[in-house]
């Protein structure tokens, strides 16, 4: 079996607020963001669009009531974001992608008891 890296969320704290954020994906916020037309092939292609709404998306696992304005406040106050986030950010949203898709191991399909799967 492969063991895979796992990403860790990003945390942002806004100093003039207190206010801690916790960037992230999850299966809810992956449809969510493809459901707006987001491609996460275009991030880097049209980054000045793409990139700070993927930045503002990833408020949605964690921070559902954060606007669009909050976030692009924030992002402002951060000075935009470096290649790292970015990055980080597309790799947070991979990992919820694939989450979605490999979702178990054959071992664990086989201990299943609800479904029996054949091949």
């Amino acid at each position: 079996m492969q063991t895979v890296d796992i990403v860790e969320p990003i945390r942002i704290t806004d100093n003039d607020t207190g206010k801690v954020y916790e960037l992230d994906f999850s299966r809810e916020s992956v449809k969510f963001i493809e459901r707006q037309g987001f491609k996460v092939e275009d991030a880097f292609d049209y980054p000045n669009v793409n990139i700070p709404k993927l930045f503002y998306f990833s408020f949605r696992k964690n921070h559902r009531n954060v606007s669009l304005q909050q976030a692009t406040d924030l992002l402002e106050k951060m000075g935009g974001l470096t290649e790292k986030i970015a990055t980080r950010l597309i790799d947070l949203y991979n990992q919820a992608t694939m989450a979605n898709n490999v979702i178990q191991t054959d071992e664990d399909l086989e201990k299943n008891s609800h479904v029996v799967v054949e091949l």
